[in-house]
């Protein structure tokens, strides 16, 4: 199966950050990047699949996009980053990853999750 899924929990206020809009796309040969899925985190703050079903996984660069602004503006927060760009690489024969983001105000951290 084939899986990109992301996390986001908000580590000012401790919980999971709830409707973050989120996207994933591919970048092709010539550099220009192609919307693979989109969502919105859950109530959790997950997106467990952001990848179509008729979509494949390819080796290539992969960029998740927060959109960090409208989450933190809800919340009555003047954010420092109103985007998160995280930019990863899918080798030959991995088909799961799972890209955590924990957000603050004034940054974030990112990692490869199971």
């Amino acid at each position: 199966m084939k899986r990109v899924s992301t996390h986001v929990l908000d580590t000012s206020v401790g919980r999971p950050a709830k409707d973050v809009p989120v996207r994933l796309e591919r970048q092709d040969t010539t550099g220009h990047w192609l919307l693979l899925g989109s969502a919105h985190t859950d109530h959790d703050g997950r997106c467990s699949q952001l990848l179509t079903e008729d979509k494949v996984l390819p080796a290539g660069i992969y960029r998740l996009t927060f959109d960090t602004a409208e989450y933190l503006a809800s919340q009555k927060i003047d954010a420092l980053y109103p985007l998160v760009e995280v930019t990863f690489k899918v080798r030959e024969g991995e088909s799961q990853f799972h890209i955590p983001l924990l957000l603050s105000p004034n940054g974030y951290t990112t990692y490869r999750g199971t």
